[in-house]
């Protein structure tokens, strides 16, 4: 099954250079449609990130403070 999207050129060369060079353009969109949904609640369970993410808000923080 095949359909087709109509982008500007501009458009066109913009997702060009997102694609990866061994991938289909049916497999770049895909991908690019299913990035954002990768984090759900616990993520991080089990890793050090939260801590980590904690940290830097406080590092910034401080350096606005002083």
């Amino acid at each position: 099954m095949s359909t087709s999207i109509r982008v500007s050129d501009e458009t066109k060369e913009k997702l060009a250079r997102l694609k990866r060079e061994d991938e289909s353009w049916d497999e770049f969109l895909d991908r690019l449609a299913n990035e954002g949904s990768g984090m759900k609640a616990g993520a991080w369970k089990g890793t050090d990130k939260a801590e980590k993410a904690r940290e830097a808000i406080k590092r910034s923080r401080e350096s606005f403070q002083q």
